[in-house]
């Protein structure tokens, strides 16, 4: 059972505030999504689940735990993050990067043996990359390279997964082919998107966040209206129907 609580949460950075007595919850099994214009809290709010950022009023807990009282580790064998694309090019290998998956759950001196070997295999086995783990991670492209997080947080066996933006910088195609990858994991999930079409693809549930504030919560389909998209996203839309999913599709046209 798998369970992300957010009650109330305020972060300040730089004495500035971020987000303001944000509410948020994953229940098991679930695709949720944030969303919000840039600057709206989005990634902030992400952080705080794993304490890159820590709240300055309010609780975040994991399964009833509050993070505050966990250890890095702790927290890592519970929540794994895939975040947007890495710019780097430096020469680590695609099995390099994936093993560091097993670092919760291994000792200093036991990071290199066949039990790691073997959850590296099966992480790019199920991402789709079997014959990249001697690549150097600088010559993959985009959507290679978000497959290859993916397949380090596989091998993490963390029961819920962050992303942060991980279509970002990735073409139509690598897009949508990621978020089907990330569906068949079946893994809790909580999810920034700045694209709305997929968030209201992808996800069960969306959180709308604008100014630091969450203003609404539920369904793609229940909240996307053409007035919160005007309100928050300055943007005029037009509701459709997908026509081969059914899902809701915006269009959208810029405000007067």
């Amino acid at each position: 059972m798998t369970r992300l609580e957010l009650t109330r949460v305020t972060v300040e950075l730089g004495g500035a505030p971020i987000t303001a007595g944000c509410d948020l919850m994953v229940r098991d099994g679930e695709r949720v999504g944030l969303v919000g214009p840039n600057g709206s809290g989005k990634t902030t709010l992400l952080r705080t689940v794993f304490r890159a950022v820590d709240p300055v009023g309010g609780e975040v807990a994991l399964d009833g735990d509050l993070v505050g009282t966990l250890s890095q580790r702790q927290i890592a064998r519970r929540v794994a993050l895939v975040h947007q694309e890495p710019v780097t090019d430096f020469d680590h290998t695609v099995e390099d990067i994936v093993a560091l998956g097993r670092a919760p759950w291994q000792g200093a001196f036991d990071r290199t043996g066949p039990a790691v070997r073997a959850a590296v295999t099966e992480a790019l086995t199920l991402v789709g990359l079997p014959g990249h783990r001697e690549r150097p991670i600088g010559t993959l492209s985009g959507g290679e390279k978000q497959r290859v997080l993916v397949a380090r947080a596989i091998a993490q066996e963390s029961p819920l997964l962050l992303l942060d933006e991980p279509t970002n910088h990735l073409d139509i195609h690598a897009a949508l082919d990621l978020l089907e990858l990330i569906r068949a994991l079946r893994r809790t999930t909580l999810c920034v998107l700045h694209d709305l079409n997929l968030a209201a693809s992808y996800c069960d549930r969306l959180y709308v966040l604008d100014a630091g504030r969450v203003v609404a919560t539920g369904a793609p389909a229940d909240i996307l209206t053409p007035e919160l998209v005007r309100d928050v996203f300055r943007v005029e839309c037009v509701r459709l129907t997908h026509p081969t999913t059914g899902k809701l599709l915006l269009a959208f046209t810029a405000s007067p």
